[in-house]
């Protein structure tokens, strides 16, 4: 099986990161590669917002994965791919604060993970966070969240709880709602864009300096 994998839009001297996370699926050990739409998805709002970023001096890195599912029944593929990225970051680029930024399965890895001492937040659009998914990692950091009421495929329900537990250990939390749309975010792209940009920004603007654990 391959390596994960990184895509990158680097700014000279960047004072930050934004790291996303794209989707997948529950359960499949196929790979993941250029022709994935839930990469694909993730990469196209990395090129919309690549331009906001740099201007503030953010770099925006894309991680894809090794597999295309969770596999929850061992444990979860993406998340020791999303630890590698982070050690990434820390490696090439120093001890940068860094905003996850995560579409469904994408947030519920960024919530896995936000308790990396990089991170300083976690975005999370349409995120996949089921029924008692763990909040711990998310003591200290900002969690913004947005989410359609016609969305099928993840639950705008199970967001706004798992918004409302996180609450007590996040250092923020919103919830967006985003209307009448739907999980692969057709409709109203440039909203969904603008969220993810400026609540990412917002969250490297609050907290400059990487978090201990």
């Amino acid at each position: 099986m391959g390596e994960p994998h990184l895509t990158r839009e680097d700014v000279p001297g960047a004072r930050g990161v934004i790291l996303m996370l794209h989707g997948g699926k529950e359960s499949s050990h196929a790979p993941v590669d250029g022709r994935s739409l839930s990469w694909r998805r993730s990469r196209a709002m990395q090129e919309a917002i690549t331009d906001r970023a740099h201007d503030q001096g953010v770099s925006v890195w894309l991680l894809r994965y090794r597999h295309r599912g969770w596999n929850q029944a061992t444990s979860p593929s993406p998340v020791p791919d999303a630890r590698w990225a982070l050690q990434t970051v820390r490696r090439e680029l120093g001890l940068l604060p860094t905003v996850l930024l995560g579409h469904s399965m994408g947030a519920r890895t960024a919530a896995r993970v936000a308790d990396d001492d990089l991170v300083s937040g976690v975005v999370a659009v349409a995120p996949w966070f089921p029924r008692d998914e763990p909040v711990a990692a998310l003591a200290g950091r900002h969690l913004a969240a947005a989410h359609g009421r016609a969305d099928r495929i993840t639950s705008f329900r199970a967001t706004s709880d798992f918004v409302r537990r996180a609450a007590e250990r996040a250092a923020s939390t919103e919830l967006h709602d985003m209307g009448r749309v739907g999980h692969y975010m057709f409709r109203r792209v440039e909203d969904w864009n603008d969220f993810a940009i400026t609540r990412s920004l917002s969250m490297l603007a609050t907290d400059r300096t990487p978090h201990q654990v």
